[in-house]
């Protein structure tokens, strides 16, 4: 793979370096994802009262948005319940609000039924334009046994982990569709899903070897009919000799034929995938490579909360960087 390629003379390519041209604007925005008023609204405060049911049952003391600000609080400052609870009531006591906070034991049960309140998270996207979608998917642990256990004991965790799988735009680099699933399910399995989420028409779709099959070809064509789905072969495929019309998956393996694989994914721009590695180690340096919440439902609330911490943390703070060119001697 490219990342190997030349690997025995890799130690004399020099190490490529970039610099900000937007430094004083980054680091501004920076400080601001610490900003308590990012994360607790007027919006919130305001709307912090459950509406009056209409139904018969009992009547929730706290809205939906409410119990977002709380566990959006927790997740950004990597605090538990307990600990999320007595910051939140230190905020509004400053703020001099006489307002109830909702306990641990309510985050619990309402992250398990919790509905987003915005939607979906890409709320920039202008209508009907085409978006450039990377799509790739990676593991969360779950709690469970820790690792010393484990290493000592040979103590094992039946929760195993999950697979969260992500669309990134690539040219805000928001995430606009995520989908969590079980350790068994496999990434070519969840593209309609991810693209159902996805309202906005589909101009390049590119993602890695996994997602390689008529499945995933068959997917994007069905959201965008003249989509262009970059997904690189696998290195015994063949093109199809019976086929009408030339697919783009037969172009793909001719061209890698003709001018090699390096070659192909330089005229092809499958280069840009690595703009969804760098969002995947975003969100576990971010918001953990952990789920805290021990049921799916609650763990499903918690990546849906982390996708839209990244997304507004994108929005206050997004580098822009350039390639310094080495002038040889």
């Amino acid at each position: 793979m490219p990342f190997k390629y030349n690997s025995t003379r890799r130690y004399r390519i020099g190490k490529m370096k970039f610099k900000l041209t937007n430094w004083p604007e980054y680091e501004a925005g920076l400080r601001r994802r610490g900003s308590l008023t990012l994360w607790i609204t007027p919006e919130a405060l305001s709307s912090w009262q459950a509406p009056k049911r209409t139904t018969r049952g009992g009547q929730p003391r706290y809205s939906d948005l409410a119990i977002e600000s709380a566990l959006t609080l927790g997740l950004v400052f990597g605090l538990r319940l307990r600990q999320t609870e007595g910051l939140l009531a230190s905020v509004l006591k400053l703020i001099g609000l006489d307002l109830a906070v909702p306990d641990h034991t309510t985050l619990s049960r309402r992250a398990r039924t919790w509905r987003s309140v915005d939607g979906r998270e890409g709320q920039d996207i202008a209508a009907k334009q085409a978006v450039h979608v990377l799509v790739d998917s990676t593991g969360l642990e779950v709690y469970g046994v820790g690792r010393w256990l484990e290493d000592k004991h040979g103590a094992r965790s039946r929760r195993g982990w999950r697979k969260l799988h992500l669309a990134l735009d690539a040219d805000s680099g928001e995430i606009i569709a995520h989908v969590m699933t079980g350790q068994d399910e496999g990434d070519a399995s969840q593209v309609e899903p991810l693209l159902n989420q996805i309202d906005n028409p589909i101009g390049q779709f590119i993602a890695d070897g996994a997602y390689d099959g008529d499945p995933t070809y068959e997917a994007v064509g069905r959201h965008s009919a003249g989509a262009v789905v970059v997904i690189p072969p696998r290195s015994n495929a063949i093109e199809r000799p019976d086929a009408g019309n030339t697919s783009q998956r037969d172009r793909h393996i001719a061209a890698i034929k003709a001018n090699g694989r390096m070659r192909w994914q330089a005229a092809s721009g499958y280069g840009r995938r690595s703009l969804i590695e760098t969002a995947i180690g975003r969100y576990k340096s971010i918001i953990g490579h952990r789920l805290r919440a021990r049921s799916f439902s609650a763990q499903q609330t918690e990546v849906a909360l982390g996708c839209t911490i990244l997304n507004r943390m994108l929005a206050c703070a997004r580098p822009k960087s350039v390639r310094c060119r080495t002038v040889k001697a």
